[in-house]
């Protein structure tokens, strides 16, 4: 499957309006953003799990990095309540799932495969103090990505001109970008050469950001 795989072109996805696609494991469902491959693939999504449902347990080869948008993702590590960052990288394992039920943002088969970084955190306790109406945290850098996450207050404008393309996920609230409204779900995908302009609307923004990984896309090695 080839989904939004032409990283030189903008996408913008309302995720909230797509419909949800069964994954091989009962009650759990996705939203597909943006696909290369089958069932192994480079991915980025929108999973729901059921309450009481389970992933099989997997290793991670390619990697995996996710936000819980609501409730908590729980695996044999612990639990991760809304609003935690986690990166799984290649060689992690697990066995995912859900007592009462969540929402996760995840993205498969994107780590540098010699990454072995693996942590969790809060995103909201590592924002920065507000600068100019914008509180940033940086979550993850290194050679090929850049990874934060920003509390925009109604009104204020984030920039980024960083190089290597931009990925932006509305979290919560809205913005204008390129004229266009994006509310909370939006996903956007801009290709490198191309600088962010999200401009909060009346209730601010919460916006999850990543940059300078698309010059590094490419599909799982399987």
């Amino acid at each position: 499957m080839e989904l939004n795989a032409d990283f030189g072109t903008r996408v913008v996805i309302e995720s909230d309006q797509l419909d949800w696609s069964a994954s091989p494991m009962p009650g759990v469902d996705r939203r597909m953003l943006d696909r290369i491959g089958g069932e192994v693939a480079r991915a980025t999504s929108i999973v729901r799990y059921a309450p009481d449902s389970k992933f099989s347990a997997h290793t991670h080869t390619g990697g995996e990095e996710f936000i819980v948008l609501d409730g908590v993702f729980q695996d044999e590590h612990g639990d991760y309540p809304t609003g935690t960052y986690v990166r799984n990288p290649p060689t992690t394992s697990h066995t995912p799932g859900s007592d009462d039920g969540c929402t996760i943002f995840v993205k498969l088969w994107q780590f540098d495969l010699n990454d072995r970084t693996q942590f969790r955190k809060t995103m909201a306790n590592e924002l920065a103090a507000p600068v100019n109406g914008v509180a940033t945290a940086e979550l993850h850098r290194d050679a090929f990505e850049v990874v934060t996450y920003s509390h925009l207050k109604a009104g204020t404008t984030l920039n980024n001109t960083d190089a290597g393309g931009v990925e932006m996920l509305v979290i919560g609230g809205s913005v204008i970008e390129s004229g266009e409204s994006l509310g909370t779900g939006a996903w956007l995908r801009l290709p490198e050469g191309q600088t962010l302009n999200a401009e909060a609307g009346s209730d601010g923004a919460k916006l999850w950001i990543k940059t300078g990984h698309l010059t590094h896309a490419k599909p799982p090695a399987v």
